[in-house]
């Protein structure tokens, strides 16, 4: 009995077979609704921000008579002269001290306790304790611990100075410090601990030489996070401090506050004034700060 074998015909030499994109590669699907949400998230936030450019830029006047959203037919710089023969200087360098006097000791501080809790957390009761402090300290708002930082304030002869400010700041800003450089040194490999004590190097050593070098991007994300909110912080600078030698940034906006009015446009031009440190910052270190942010996003 004979009997005769049939072939399935071969897909790929079919005419009609499907044809991938791109040889093999997935074909591309347009997401409408995460397009049309991007597009509304990105208009939220460049709406505000164009209003804000084109506001500073029109006179008080012009402020109230014109369309909100509509550029100046003149547009002037008074504003920003204005802000700047305000004490602006005075009170961008007290920021400046304050941001600076907080954030380096904070994020040096952070380093190094992070490293100690990783390399020797385990080893350790009183490392673990100190962690556990640190964690506790993300749970307590500023809000909350305002009035008796105001009168540990008052019993050291402090008030009404810029260390008032910077101390509070370096306490409030390491535990998430602690925790975010905790994180990052923990992904380093134990084997290039152990390789570099085993050429002798210390810890100090390595803290430098391999720990600083591996994490720089988490450091860089730590420090312009804390520049920022050091930066915009209101309520230290209001509680804790009384002259107008002394105010910083945010608190410079009262100067353009009048008894019956608000003078807008100046107080848009120095709120510009005041982000292009940021900015600044921001441009030199966003790469550490993407690197950073992506690291963080993949654990």
């Amino acid at each position: 009995m004979a009997t005769t074998l049939t072939t399935a015909p071969d897909t790929a030499t079919r005419p009609d077979a499907p044809q991938r994109a791109g040889g093999g590669g997935r074909r591309r699907v347009f997401n409408l609704p995460a397009g049309l949400a991007a597009l509304i998230w990105l208009a939220i936030v460049l709406i505000p921000l164009y209003w804000i450019l084109i506001t500073s830029l029109k006179t008080q006047s012009n402020y109230f008579l014109s369309n909100p959203f509509v550029p100046p037919k003149e547009p002037t710089l008074d504003n920003y002269r204005m802000v700047i023969e305000a004490d602006f200087v005075r009170y961008f360098v007290n920021s400046a001290i304050v941001t600076a006097g907080a954030v380096i000791p904070a994020v040096g501080i952070s380093f190094m306790a992070a490293y100690a809790i990783v390399r020797a957390g385990n080893r350790s009761r009183f490392l673990r304790s100190v962690n556990a402090v640190f964690l506790m300290g993300l749970a307590i708002p500023l809000q909350a611990v305002i009035i008796p930082v105001y009168l540990i304030i008052i019993r050291l002869k402090m008030y009404d100075t810029l260390l008032a400010i910077i101390l509070p700041s370096i306490a409030f800003a390491i535990p998430l410090s602690v925790l975010v450089l905790s994180n990052f040194i923990r992904d380093v490999p134990r084997e290039l601990f152990e390789s570099m004590r085993m050429d002798g190097a210390s810890e100090w050593g390595t803290l430098r030489h391999l720990a600083f070098p591996l994490i720089r991007p988490a450091l860089v994300t730590v420090t312009i996070y804390n520049g920022l909110s050091i930066w915009n912080g209101f309520l230290l600078p209001l509680i804790l401090t009384q002259s107008p030698t002394q105010r910083t940034l945010p608190l410079a906006l009262w100067t353009f506050q009048g008894q019956y009015s608000i003078n807008v446009p100046a107080v848009l031009a120095s709120v510009v004034l005041t982000t292009l440190p940021i900015l600044a910052l921001y441009v030199v270190g966003r790469r550490q700060l993407l690197s950073g942010l992506t690291a963080g996003f993949s654990k």
